[in-house]
This record gives C-alpha cells, structure tokens and sequence, in this order.
C-alpha cells in the first residue's frame, strides 16, 4: 500500500487530494439536504394528515350526538311504561353519522390507514344497537359502551401517537390528545344528561361522568405540554362557556346526593326528564362550542406542522443552493490552482521527455550512423510560470539541460577529434607502408640471391598486411577513398586479392562455380571485407583444416561463401554477430575482439551487400557475401566452367593447357598481393604476372607461392632440374649472361593485385582465360621499357664494364605526402 500511491501519475494524486474532501463535504451535505428534504415531506404529510383528521373529529361529535338521542330515547321509553316515542331525532343523528364515515372515507381515499377502514365499520355495525333502542327500553349502561368504544376506535385507528412522521415536531401527540380530549368532554356531557334524567340507571351514569372528566383533565393536561400557549387558551375555552357553566352546576348537584339522581317511579323520571330537557339546549351549545374550538385548534395545528414543511423545504433548498455555490466556487479554485501546479510539471514532463527523445535518438545515431555529426541538439527552454517551489525546479531543469547540452557539444566535439585522430594516423600508416613497399620494390629490382629475395616477398606480405590494417583503420574513422586507378575486375581475382592481404592464405581452397565482374568503385572495399572474413576464418581454426571459399551466382547477384572448420560460435553469439552485422555500435563503442566484424558489417551496410554468418556443418562458421546486381557489371555472371577462365583467374600462364583442361574447381592458393585494387589493364585480360618470373625455390612454399608451371613444364621436358633461382630480366629478350633461363619470362614492374596464382604444388590443372581481344596500353609498354633497361643495366653489372650505383629510392609520389603529414 505503501508504494502504491508512487505509481500513480501527479496529476491523479492531485486529484485524489481535491477529490476525498469534496466527496465527503458532498456526502455530508447530501445527507444533510436528504434529511431536510425528508423532514418537510413529513411535515407536509402530518399537515395534510391533520388536515384529514378534522373529518374523524366531527364524525366523534356526530357519535356523541347520537348517543344523547339513544339516551334520550330509551328514557322516555321507561318513562312512557313501554308505549311509543318518537325516534325521528335519534334517526336524524345516524343519518349524520351516516354521511359524516363517509366523508371520512372520501377525505382519506387511498391513504386511509387499516386500523381507521376498521373503525368505520365498527361504527356501521350499531345498526344492529340502533334497531334494538328504536324497538323498545335499552339501559343507558348497555348503549354507553357501544358509543365510547366506537369513539375511541376513530381516534385510535389514526394511530396519531405511533405515527414517526408526526412524531419528530409533536404533531401526533398533541393532534391525539385534542381528539380524546374532546371526545372525553363529549362523553361527560351525555353521562351527565342521562344521570339528570332519573332513570334507573342513573347512578352509574354519575360514576361514568366522573370518569370522564378525569380523562378529560388528563388528555387536556397533554395537550398543553405539547400544544403553545394560544393553543392552550384556545383549548381552555371549552370550559369556560356559559353551557359549561350549566353542565357544571348538574354535575356539582350529582356529586352532592348521587343517590337521589335516580327515581323511584315512573312519574318521578318524566319529571326528572322534563328538568333535563329544559337544560338540553346548553348540551347543544356546548357540543357546538367543543367542535368548534377542537376544528380551530385542528387547523392550527395543521398550520403549523405546514409551516414546518415549507421550511424544511426552504431550508432544504437553501442549503442545496448554497452547496452548488460553494461547490462551483471549489471546482474552479481547484482547476485553478491544479492547473498551477499540473502544467508545469506536465512542461517539465515534456522537457524532460524531449530530453529522453534527444538523447534516445543521438544513443541510436551513435549505435551506428557514417554520417557526419551535425552538432549538439538545440533544446528547447522551460518557462518559467510560477514562483513556487515548481518554478524553482522549471530554472533549474533548464540549467540541467544546459549542462547537457554543453555535455553532448563536448561529447561530439570529442568522438569528431578521435575520429580525426584515427584518420591521421590510418593515413601516416597508409602512407608510410606505400613508401616501404616501393623502397622493397626497388630492392628487390636489383637482388638476384633467392633467399633473400624471399625473404623480401616476405617483409612486402607484411607490409601489404599492415596497408590492410591501415586502410581498416581509416574505415572506422569514416574515410572513404576510392580507388582512382582500376576498373571492372573479376570476382575471383578480387577474393585472390584479399588471400593476398592475410596470414596463412596456403589454407584456403578456392573453388569458383560463376565468374562476375564488380564494378570498379566497390573493388577496394570488397577486397577489404573478403580479407576481414578470411583472416577470421583462419585465425580461428586449426592450422591442418582447410578454409573453403566458393564463388558462386545466385540468380543475377553473385555469392562469395567462407566456409572453416573451427569451433565455432553457439546459436545466441551467432545471432548478436548478425545483429551487429546489420546494426554494429560506433568505433568509441564496438569491442576490440569483433573488430574485423565490424569492418565488414559498415562495409556491408555502406554497399547495400548481405552478409550472414551461420553455423558450418561439423563445426566452424560460414559467412555468406551476397553482392547485389546492382554492384556488377549488367551481363556479367557466368559460368566459369573453360579452361582460359582459370588461367586468368590463377595469374599464371599455363603454355602447355590444352583444350582438355579440367574447370577450376579444386583448392587454389594465391600468392600475397600488395592491395585490393586490381588495375583495369590485368583484369581477366591477360595472365597475371607473378612478382618474379624465375622457378621457385623451395621457400616459396612457406609464404605461399608455388613453382613456375611454365619453368617447369620447361624443365621437364629437357630432363634438366630447376632452372636458377635468379630474377629474369624486365625485357621480352633472354640476357645473355651465364645462368640465363631461356625459359624465364622478364620481371615486369609489380603492380596492385597482379601477383595473383592459380594454386598450391602439384596443382597442374589449365587455366580458363575469357576470350576477348588483347588490350595494350601505355603502362603496358611502360613496363616493357622499364624491363628493357633493367636487362640493359643488369648486363652492364655483370660484364663489369661500367660500375652501376647503388639504387635510389623512389621519388614520393605526389598523391601520398611524407610521413607525419596530415591530410
């Protein structure tokens, strides 16, 4: 729960924050607002309620009336002897009743409560008391209980005292006890009339009354403890009238001698009737006087308990005002001061996120991209809208940005001095091996010992290497120098070329199923990543296994395959060299091991050439180089299945290949080469010359050359050993000095990548040369006189006629500025 709430976004804790308050201000004000609500529809329904009731009221003084007749009527029938009354007066009061219950009915409608239904039917159910006063003599003691029963079932059926919307303003009780109060009145005033009568049940007529004015006294009490002071003197009314007074004083003279209320014959209760009946009209006035007051107080009440509706209503309805008012002040207080705080972290968020975005993208374009840096990224600064604590984080981001943004200046400025650096040094490599091979060339012009001049082969193999290594450097430095000189070359002798600049190129089978021509602007770099492929391959298997390569067609793109069979790499390293291959770190980032990966794979993607490494059956790895079409000549991808094919291909000329020859499918070695450029002139036109046309001694096999076919076709067929180790000389003409071969061919001028060979020993297969015309152009005739004048300066040498100077080095070239330049 704890680390929870750290998850959610700043803007939801700021709600939160505004949210639970005014939730629970709005629960309590609902609540509240409910509550009033509540109180004045209670309110409303007592008011209509008490409203209603005034019809029990007067359907109770309506009984009260009926019942002084059915008092009335049955004294006169016991004073009559049993003979007739009249009964039109008793019948006129249940008519009223009659018509009174339903109004009742009618007033309630639906709302008439249960109990209530039930009390109305009870007071239709005296039909059966009425028949039996009509018909002859009942005592005043059978019919009393029949009408106070009857009373008190209307009063209780409106169950006023249990009823909870009434109970909360008091209404209930003191609408309940008004009722009883005036029907306890109403059943004082016919207990007292029916004692005055004198008839026999006189006596407990007397005790009835006075158990009525006790309860009435009682309900009165009551009703002054809830009702107000004008409604207690209102109540109070009922007493003081001048039929009360008359009623009061009969009651008083009852209390006196309740013994003498009661006759002794039937002449003594006409008489006693006859003084009752003067005083009936004081019982009238007063049962109009009580219904009066008890429907004034009734309507008061009612009043009242409306009032209290309305106001709860009001009340209600203010507060339910006020409580939109505050609420719609409060919300926009809180959207106010929330957008204060929300859009300024949301800017920073966005600053922050522009940040990420820069920074994500500068980490990809540092992961791999040749292009040049364009600089540091331009962010963009952070208002500042408040003078919070918030505006104090807003000045501050920015000041971090400005320190990143000096930090990724500093940072570019940084990777672009490297870079220049590894330039600089690549070039002053480059340029200082240049030198070196030229000054070996110039020595090996004049040396004729064979074990120092393979000794020489040897330092100018090192030194091609080390222009390899350079020309790499360069590459990761991201300079790009095409080669100005050469033109369409065959594949096969660009992959002769790149033997030419490794270690160990003895080991590698060259096997070549289709012959394309590349154009002349990715020559250098392909050479560079076919070397790169091989050096791995044989570094990184045993010295006793060969490494296969195999030049073949794949629809109109060609493929080069480098097959060893080392160790290997497992399936997830397999899988990160491919992905690096395709997507590889920046030099200040790529681990040294993978260097010669990462050489490829920038030339790959700079050349749009496919190469995937895979896992070689038995054990090792494969690399497959596909060059698109795009990067040959149109037309060019053949077959390479006829004999003058190889021999191009080889760089050896093969006097004695017949028509016959075998294609060139078997391991063919190469000599080392001084650089991946083959020149237009040498490119599957003619046979390649060797560095040297003289046989070979048996150290050319420790740096990889093989024996001149043609001296040793030479040799064998005149049954003499191995012609001299001795250079011949740079002319088409034999020297005639002692130890001439006049099979030696003359030792042309070395240029780049036509030293290459067709195989190792013993490898007699013909050569396949491509059938096109002979093309001779001025380096051609160039090296025929630099050859002629070595043989003419050689002869001078050994006749001794004139002493020869020792030789100069070569003259700088102007394209390669001396060492320690920078370029």
């Amino acid at each position: 729960m704890r680390g929870h709430p750290d998850r959610w976004p700043f803007r939801h804790k700021l709600n939160l924050l505004v949210g639970v308050p005014l939730t629970v201000v709005a629960a309590l004000l609902a609540y509240l607002i409910a509550e009033q609500t509540g109180q004045s529809r209670e309110a409303a329904n007592a008011a209509r309620l008490v409203r209603e009731s005034v019809e029990v009221a007067k359907l109770v003084d309506g009984l009260a009336g009926e019942h002084q007749q059915a008092v009335l009527l049955s004294v006169r029938h016991e004073a009559a002897g049993g003979g007739d009354s009249s009964t039109s007066a008793y019948r006129t009061a249940q008519e009223r009743v009659d018509a009174q219950v339903e109004r009742v009915r009618e007033a309630f409608g639906e709302r008439l409560p249960q109990t209530e239904a039930q009390a109305l039917k009870n007071v239709e159910g005296l039909a059966g008391l009425r028949d039996t006063i009509e018909d002859g003599y009942l005592p005043a003691s059978n019919i009393d209980p029949a009408y106070t029963h009857a009373s008190g079932q209307l009063i209780d059926g409106l169950a006023l005292d249990r009823n909870p919307e009434l109970a909360t303003t008091f209404t209930g009780n003191l609408l309940d006890s008004l009722l009883r109060s005036a029907a306890a009145h109403s059943e004082f005033e016919t207990a007292v009339f029916s004692a005055s009568t004198g008839d026999s049940n006189a006596l407990i007529e007397v005790i009835g009354a006075i158990g009525a004015y006790d309860e009435f006294t009682h309900q009165a009490e009551r009703f002054t403890r809830f009702a107000t002071e004008a409604q207690a003197d209102t109540f109070a009314g009922i007493r003081y009238t001048t039929a009360q007074s008359t009623i009061s004083r009969q009651y008083a003279e009852l209390q006196i001698d309740p013994g003498a209320a009661q006759a002794g014959s039937p002449a003594e209760v006409r008489e006693s009737l006859d003084r009752a009946l003067d005083s009936y009209d004081a019982y009238r006035d007063q049962a109009k006087t009580r219904l009066s007051i008890t429907t004034s107080l009734i309507d008061q009440i009612a009043d009242r308990a409306q009032h209290a509706s309305d106001t709860a209503a009001w009340r209600a309805l203010l507060l339910l005002g006020s409580a939109l008012i505050g609420f719609a002040l409060w919300l926009v207080l809180a959207v106010l001061v929330r957008r204060s705080v929300v859009r300024p972290v949301v800017a920073l968020t966005g600053a922050a996120r522009q940040v990420a975005d820069v920074a994500r993208r500068e980490l990809a374009r540092v992961a791999d991209d040749d292009a040049e840096d364009e600089g540091p990224p331009r962010l963009r600064e952070m208002p500042v809208t408040a003078r919070d604590e918030i505006g104090e984080l807003a000045e501050t981001f920015n000041d971090v940005q400005t320190t990143a943004t000096a930090l990724l200046e500093r940072q570019v400025l940084s990777r672009r001095n490297v870079a220049e650096m590894f330039g600089n040094v690549g070039r002053r490599v480059s340029n200082l091996t240049s030198r070196q091979l030229s000054l070996i060339d110039a020595v090996e012009r004049g040396e004729t010992d064979p074990a120092l001049l393979e000794r020489l082969y040897s330092i100018d193999h090192i030194a091609v290497r080390l222009r390899r290594n350079a020309d790499s450097l360069m590459l990761l430095a991201g300079i790009h120098e095409a080669a100005l000189d050469s033109g369409p070359t065959s594949l096969t002798n660009v992959v002769r070329a790149a033997l030419g600049q490794i270690e160990g190129f003895q080991r590698v089978e060259l096997r070549v199923r289709s012959e394309a021509v590349l154009e002349p602007e990715v020559i250098g770099d392909l050479t560079l990543m076919v070397a790169e492929l091989l050096e791995n391959a044989v570094s990184f298997s045993p010295a006793d296994s060969p490494v296969e390569v195999t030049v073949a067609a794949d629809g109109s793109d060609a493929v080069i395959v480098v097959s060893d069979h080392g160790l290997g790499m497992s399936a997830a390293r397999l899988a990160e060299e491919n992905a690096r291959l395709i997507r590889r770190e920046r030099l200040d980032l790529v681990p040294t091991k993978v260097l010669g990966l990462f050489v490829v794979g920038t030339l790959a993607r700079r050349w749009k050439i496919g190469v995937t490494l895979s896992r070689t059956p038995g054990g090792g790895v494969t690399a497959e180089v596909t060059i698109p079409s795009a990067r040959l000549v149109t037309g060019s991808t053949t077959a390479a299945t006829s004999t003058p094919a190889l021999s191009a291909l080889a760089g050896t000329a093969l006097p004695d290949a017949g028509p016959s020859a075998a294609p060139a499918t078997g391991p063919v070695p190469a000599p080392p080469v001084r650089s991946a450029a083959v020149p237009a002139d040498t490119a599957g036109l003619d046979p390649l010359p060797r560095r040297s046309r003289r046989p070979a001694a048996p150290a050319d096999h420790a740096r990889g050359g093989e024996p001149d076919p043609g001296a040793t076709a030479t040799a064998t067929r005149s049954g003499a050993g191995p012609a001299p180790a001795v250079p011949a000389p740079r002319s088409s003409h034999a020297p005639a000095g002692p130890g001439a071969s006049s099979s030696a061919r003359p030792l042309r001028r070395r240029v780049r990548g036509a030293t290459l060979r067709k195989g190792g020993p013993g490898d007699d297969r013909p050569a396949v040369v491509p059938d096109r015309a002979r093309v001779v152009d001025a380096a051609a005739v160039r090296d025929e006189l630099d050859a002629f004048e070595a043989a003419v300066e050689r002869a001078h040498r050994e006749s001794g006629a004139i002493p020869v100077p020792a030789p100069n080095p070569p003259a700088q070239d102007q394209n390669d500025p001396p060492e320690g330049a920078e370029q």
